[in-house]
């Protein structure tokens, strides 16, 4: 981990004062911003380092199945329980479990998830023995927690439960500091990932990619740079190696008479991305890091 800017300084400040406590931790930001990778950091840097790091997409697993996933179940707890299997919860004791998305638990799932952190315990399904849970939680999210206990979709009990220790991680474009080392880091990552020569990227492209606002954050960012890497032809990513669309994208930011809401950002994002993809929504989903199911309900919404 790594930061110049002052409010990534101040997330990773908070969450290495936080990694040696048993504390909840929240962990807020945009998609894409970097909530996965702080709070695989807080694990590394804990005494429950050497243990299990358990990480589940509450966005990817029906309701139906969550409670079987988490808590495990005994051998005939429902059809086709052929035989026992633990859960989440059991295989993450001693270490961590980072619960991701978890605006998108079903009210019944909030309800049992709250039992557990209160009473630190809980049961397999169809089982009768107590289990003691020894683990760290930590949950993320990109959603208003707040207001969606105000839109009745949220449990108040459940979020103070959770809120303890509150993370934000900043977008990108909060962090322009940082660019310039993100993009070093990714340049040597995919170099070696895909067995390319780049070693540094020209003055222009490096100004083109450090003027771009990412409403993807990382996780865009990421991505643009491995398609460069993988389509530059010498030592050195040139702008050519850049995606046709980026510099439109800048140049769109700096007419935009006024800034563009989040929800703005996301949509415009989503599109571009699915252009990019053919309207492959499985391969759109996994470049924007989020559920087919998710990337149905935002395009949905933002009727694209």
């Amino acid at each position: 981990m790594f930061a110049r800017s002052p409010g990534m300084r101040e997330a990773i400040g908070l969450a290495e004062r936080v990694s040696s406590t048993d504390s909840n931790v929240l962990i807020t930001g945009e998609s894409g911003a970097g909530k996965d990778v702080l709070a695989s950091w807080i694990h590394w840097k804990s005494p429950r380092a050497a243990q299990s790091l358990v990480k589940i997409d509450c966005a990817t697993l029906p309701g139906e199945l969550l409670e079987a996933e988490l808590f495990g179940y005994e051998r005939g707890a429902f059809t086709g329980a052929s035989e026992a299997k633990p859960g989440r919860f059991e295989a993450a004791q001693k270490g961590t479990v980072v619960l991701d998305e978890i605006a998108h638990l079903s009210t019944d799932a909030q309800a049992k998830l709250l039992r557990v952190i209160e009473t630190r315990e809980f049961e397999r399904l169809g089982g009768r023995k107590t289990i003691k849970l020894d683990a760290r939680l930590i949950v993320l999210t990109n959603v208003d927690l707040a207001g969606a206990v105000k839109a009745g979709r949220f449990r108040e009990d459940l979020l103070y439960r959770l809120d303890v220790i509150h993370i934000r991680v900043p977008p990108l474009r909060e962090r322009k500091d940082d660019l310039s080392k993100l993009i070093e880091h990714f340049v040597q990552h995919y170099a070696a990932k895909h067995g390319r020569k780049v070693e540094r990227v020209a003055a222009p492209a490096l100004a083109l990619l450090q003027a771009y606002d990412y409403p993807g954050n990382a996780r865009e960012l990421a991505n643009i740079i491995e398609r460069a890497v993988i389509v530059a032809h010498g030592k050195r990513l040139e702008e050519e190696d850049l995606p046709q669309g980026l510099s439109a994208a800048v140049s769109a930011q700096k007419n935009k008479a006024k800034p563009l809401s989040l929800a703005e950002l996301e949509a415009a994002y989503i599109a571009e991305t699915l252009a990019a993809t053919k309207g492959n929504k499985t391969e759109c989903a996994r470049i924007l890091g989020i559920s087919r199911k998710n990337l149905y309900e935002k395009i949905a919404r933002y009727k694209l």
